[in-house]
Parts: structure tokens; sequence; C-alpha cells
């Protein structure tokens, strides 16, 4: 791993507890409404185990916050340009699955992400990561099966879908080739 996704992770393990301390809460507190053990909790703000997908979707979920968010926070300064070298770039340790938040962190309404998931992935989030946005999906390469709930969506490359209500939902890659997708995420005012 680079020494970019090194102190990214550093720096969201801090993130995650200034944003659990800002709250007054305890490690119980944020287990309680996030679904996550007080164990696992402990070991991400400590930086001793780096957190997945499902895990920040979790978190995020529980402080109101998308992940975007969450991982701009991290990032540190806003400017309305983000170069491409900029853009935070964040793997899932468990699925390889590539997340790169391309929107400046200043924006204060939508935000985009481009995502790479690995032939045979899939990630898993709750519906708590959904209650405060309006999110679409638009497949740019490969094939994506999107679980919302009961119903599967089959993605093709051109492909756009706009999220329902906020049920449990997992992006699953069932090709043996990388499929690449970009989430537009916009936040509810």
């Amino acid at each position: 791993m680079s020494t970019k996704l090194d102190n990214l992770e550093m720096r969201l393990a801090r993130r995650i507890k200034t944003e659990r301390e800002a709250r007054h809460w305890s490690l119980d507190d944020l287990a309680g409404r996030s679904g996550v053990s007080k164990a696992m909790i402990s070991k991400v703000e400590r930086g001793e185990s780096s957190p997945t997908a499902a895990l920040l979707g979790r978190l995020s979920g529980a402080f109101g916050l998308t992940i975007s968010t969450l991982l701009a926070r991290a990032e540190g300064a806003a400017s309305r340009l983000k170069r491409a070298s900029e853009q935070t770039v964040w793997r899932d340790p468990a699925t390889g699955y590539l997340r790169t938040a391309v929107s400046p962190e200043g924006s204060k309404v939508i935000d985009l992400v481009r995502c790479e998931l690995p032939p045979g992935a899939s990630v898993a989030y709750p519906a708590s990561s959904y209650t405060f946005i309006d999110q679409q999906i638009w497949m740019l390469k490969g094939r994506l099966h999107f679980i919302e709930g009961a119903e599967t969506h089959e993605l093709c490359s051109g492909d756009c879908l706009q999220l329902g209500s906020p049920v449990d939902c997992r992006f699953e890659n069932r090709q043996r080739t990388m499929c690449i997708y970009l989430v537009v995420v916009a936040r509810q005012q």
C-alpha cells in the first residue's frame, strides 16, 4: 500500500475519533448508533485496523455524514479546484474496491465519487448510509449488479440509476473484468 493511502488511513482514524468526540459520544454510543462493535471502532480510531467500505458506511451514517464528507474532512483543506493528483483515493482492505473522491471538498450539495470494483468483489452499505442523501450511479465500464433491498438492477456501460428510498444495498461485480462507475451524491437540504 502506498504512503498516500497510509497517511489517509491515519487521518481518517483521527477524523472518526474527532467526529465521535465532537458529539460527546462514547465508544458505546457510536457502537449502538452504527452497529459496529466498540472493539472495532477503538481499533480503527487507534489506526490498528483499516476500515472497510461497509464499516465506513455504518460510521458515516451514524454521524449523519456521507462517506465523501467523512473522507473529505479527513483529507483537510477545501478548494474549488481539485486536480486529479490531489483527489482522495481510498482502497477497501477487504475487497480491493477503490474509491476516488473527485469533487472538491468545499462542495456543499454534490459529491462525485469514481469507484472501481474488482472482479468478483461485493460491497454492502446499510440503509443508514442513504437516509440523508439522493444518489445516482452512472456506469462507465463493465457491468454492475446493484442490489437495492429486494430489487436487483443490472447496470451496463452508459446506464444511470437513481436510488430509491433508503434500504440496505450491495454493489456486486460478477464479471471477470474491472467495473468502473461514478456515484453522484446530492445531500438533502
